[in-house]
């Protein structure tokens, strides 16, 4: 095997990211070293090419980016007795701490600690990476790569969907970008009884449709209100899934919840957001934040899921090269994309 790789890099302090060679990884005893098959293109590399507010105060240059993966193992390290060379896997992307008292009581999802491949390491979009045995998940014979390299945004919305008890409930989710119309997919499969999915973006909606049985408004065009009333739902949405990060789409929320409604909160506004506490507090309504994934509960449920019935295969809309990278971050940046996907393999 060549010493080197080739690697999707931020190498400036500017707008883009460059294919680059880069130095195959070194692991340590605790670590294996997967080779890349197929990789998934997150809206976090989306703010890290636009070199964003965000990216330039977060992320570290030179840096690989990239966090949603599917691959082989091809290497491990000497302490490590569980994995073996040629097992298919993906993994966590959150590298965490051991020491604090989230980690000790096996809340690893919520260690302070926490960094991020491709955003504070080295990261998946390259040949090869090197990842902690521990947070290695092993890929059934039944998941395709490509599904494998989506899993880390399934995961998110997993997370969200199952912070409450769907069986029987009119679930309302307002974004339908990818992760948004995966936990619509969640929800249904989880027992939902009417899942409605709001935005602004016909394509978006319309592939919402494609991937679950959900209920598409546009918001821009339709009024929810005779939606709600078109469904025979008396009082409102039981269960809310923001996953839009869109100020006016949480408040529409909050004014089509039922009393004591229940929030779960994946979407980022921009800044700080004016927010009529008033409503949420007179409609008893709770609000969970949601960041990425529980460690490894998540993993566990969205696998067994997918095992037993779900189908989020058509979110992936676009598959590229990973030397055709740039045509793969344009139709992300299009707002007319699911899911794209790069293949390494063939390289």
């Amino acid at each position: 095997m060549s010493n080197e790789m080739k690697a999707l890099s931020k190498l400036h302090a500017r707008q883009g990211i460059w294919m680059t060679q880069a130095p195959v990884p070194e692991i340590g005893p605790d670590d294996v070293l997967i080779k890349i098959n197929k990789t998934g293109i997150c809206g976090t590399d989306i703010h890290i090419w636009n070199w964003d507010e965000w990216a330039a105060g977060t992320v570290p240059v030179p840096m690989i980016t990239g966090h949603e993966f599917a691959g082989e193992i091809v290497e491990v390290g000497r302490n490590v007795t569980d994995l073996s060379i040629g097992q298919r896997c993906s993994g966590e992307g959150h590298l965490i701490g051991k020491t604090s008292r989230q980690s000790r009581a096996g809340k690893f999802h919520l260690d302070p600690a926490t960094r991020g491949i491709g955003v504070n390491e080295q990261g998946a979009f390259a040949q090869f990476l090197k990842l902690p045995a521990f947070n290695v998940v092993l890929l059934p014979d039944d998941i395709s790569d490509d599904i494998g390299a989506i899993l880390d945004p399934l995961g998110n919305a997993v997370h969200t969907a199952l912070s409450f008890d769907l069986i029987g409930e009119d679930v309302l989710v307002t974004g339908a970008g990818p992760i948004g119309i995966m936990a619509a997919a969640v929800a249904r499969h989880a027992g939902a009884r009417h899942v409605v999915i709001t935005d602004v973006n016909a394509d978006r909606l319309a592939l919402a449709s494609q991937v679950a049985d959900v209920v598409p408004v546009n918001v821009a065009q339709d009024d929810l209100k005779q939606t709600i009333a078109d469904l025979g739902m008396k009082q409102g949405f039981d269960v809310g899934l923001e996953m839009s990060g869109n100020q006016q789409a949480l408040d529409q929320m909050v004014d089509a919840m039922t009393m004591g409604g229940r929030i779960a909160m994946l979407g980022i506004p921009p800044g700080k957001s004016p927010v009529d506490w008033s409503r949420i507090v007179f409609k008893a309504i709770t609000i969970k934040g949601v960041y990425g994934r529980e460690i490894f509960e998540t993993w566990y449920k969205m696998i067994a899921m997918l095992q037993n019935g779900l189908d989020v295969t058509k979110v992936i809309t676009h598959r590229f090269s990973a030397n055709d990278y740039e045509a793969g971050f344009a139709a992300m940046k299009s707002g007319k994309s699911g899911k794209v996907v790069l293949d390494w393999a063939s390289l």
